[in-house]
């Protein structure tokens, strides 16, 4: 086994599930950190108006970001099954063609994103008193989407292999060095959200690099050659259908929240700046329970490729009880100090602003089990091949959550209308999903 690897279809499944998913949590709550180190140096040093264009700039890369995410995740699953079945040549083919393909998607993806930069603005229904701003943080900021491909599609190959250290060392780095940046450009060199974005484009592409640099050196299962790239067509067909169906998933999970955004833009650049603050600390909130999906996800798919269905079905009892842990200790927290967490991003005098996301912040918070247990669904299904069901259970929660948010909002509510609408639609989903696994479970003979 390569340096760095782990094996999950043996021994325990509660130690090595969660020793794996800490990791991982840590890793995307840096990421998240990342993002939210650009909202706190700008809310503090530039202004109300400069966080909500960062803020509403964070909710569509959040989206564009998740196309590439999800593209990376569906080909982990093929990943984690052929690591399972220690097939390395198969895994180093279905590495090269992924790697091939879905670099390409971003080269589009980038190109169409600065192409069509003030017409998404536009759709978004951007203020007048942020949208210089905004643009201005967005021509920098699309710029690393190559970089976010390839942090995520090598993050994804080394979890697959059992490996949640190695992409958390390069987050953790990337971090502190978009925090130095940002420290440095924005308030040393006065360069506004203009330097907010230069510092994160920097520190992406020096994750990305860092990263696949660091696979290719240290597991011989995941140096791939010029002729793993080329199509093999029962594994391109299954590395599609995953991949695009999770990446569908993802956008549509992220096109939802973008959708809210649009909502929220409409009340003003105040209530834009509570919900951009109120979004990064729900966001750190319950990052934990969305890794820890992403982890029973890996579990699920390495013992599926190593025929542990006993296994599958004994782990997804302990991931509920875990989860279920999780979400209760994260909502107490969340629930009962909603003000000074907001303070972290808007001056402690913006007493309105911090009213309206403390708001934002008890509905949410007093549901996260809710959206714990979703974050398991998504990984269960993905990993069990049946991916689509985790796209109609992210269309069930968002499209119920956009639907009820435009209603809401337009009676005397208000904005709590769209508050509302989350949790709502976070428990739709869940129910939906235990009658989607039920079936599942009856279709292939309680083989999950």
């Amino acid at each position: 086994m390569d340096t760095g690897s782990r094996d999950l279809t043996k021994g325990g499944i509660t130690v090595p599930l969660i020793a794996f998913a800490l990791p991982l949590i840590l890793g995307n709550m840096l990421q998240t950190l990342y993002n939210a180190a650009d909202s706190v140096i700008v809310g503090r040093f530039v202004g109300p108006e400069a966080l909500a264009a960062v803020g509403s700039a964070y909710s569509l890369m959040t989206f564009l970001t998740s196309l590439m995410i999800g593209l990376s995740m569906g080909a982990g699953i093929v990943f984690s099954y052929l690591f399972g079945e220690g097939n390395t040549e198969k895994l180093r083919k279905a590495l090269g063609i992924s790697f091939l393909s879905i670099g390409i998607i971003s080269l589009l993806l980038t190109a169409a994103s600065i192409l069509l930069q003030d017409t998404i603005m536009h759709l978004m229904q951007v203020p007048a008193d942020v949208y210089s701003d905004m643009s201005e943080y967005l021509a920098v900021i699309f710029t690393g989407l190559p970089a976010l491909f390839l942090y995520n599609f090598y993050a994804a190959a080394e979890r697959a292999v059992g490996n949640s250290r190695t992409p958390l060392i390069y987050m953790a780095l990337s971090a502190v060095m978009n925090v130095i940046l940002d420290l440095y450009f924005v308030i040393s060199l006065g360069l506004g959200v203009w330097g907010a974005a230069a510092a994160t484009v920097i520190s992406q592409y020096a994750a990305g690099i860092g990263i696949m640099l660091t696979s290719v050196s240290r597991h011989r299962m995941l140096r791939f050659s010029l002729k793993d790239m080329v199509p093999e067509g029962n594994l391109l067909r299954e590395l599609l259908s995953l991949s695009v169906l999770t990446s569908m998933q993802q956008s549509i999970m992220n096109l939802g929240i973008l959708c809210v955004q649009g909502i929220v833009n409409s009340f003003g650049s105040g209530v834009m700046a509570a919900f951009a603050a109120g979004v990064k600390i729900d966001s750190l909130a319950y990052m934990p329970l969305q890794e820890f999906g992403n982890a029973f996800s890996t579990f699920v798919s390495q013992n599926g490729g190593a025929g542990e269905s006993g296994r599958i079905r004994k782990g997804m009892k302990t991931a509920f009880i875990i989860a279920t842990g999780f979400g209760l200790l994260i909502s107490i927290a969340v629930f009962f100090f909603p003000g000074p967490l907001m303070s972290i991003f808007i001056d402690p005098g913006e007493l309105e602003l911090i009213a309206i996301g403390s708001e934002y912040l008890r509905i949410e918070g007093a549901f996260y089990i809710l959206i714990g247990y979703l974050f398991l669904f998504y990984g269960i299904f993905r990993a069990l091949k049946a991916p689509a069901v985790s796209l109609v259970l992210t269309i069930i929660s968002l499209g119920l959550r956009v639907l009820l948010a435009a209603m809401l909002s337009a009676t005397a509510l208000g904005v709590t209308g769209i508050w509302l609408s989350v949790p709502i639609g976070w428990a739709a989903a869940d129910a939906a999903g235990v009658l989607f696994l039920a079936a599942l479970r009856r279709k292939r003979g309680g083989l999950c």
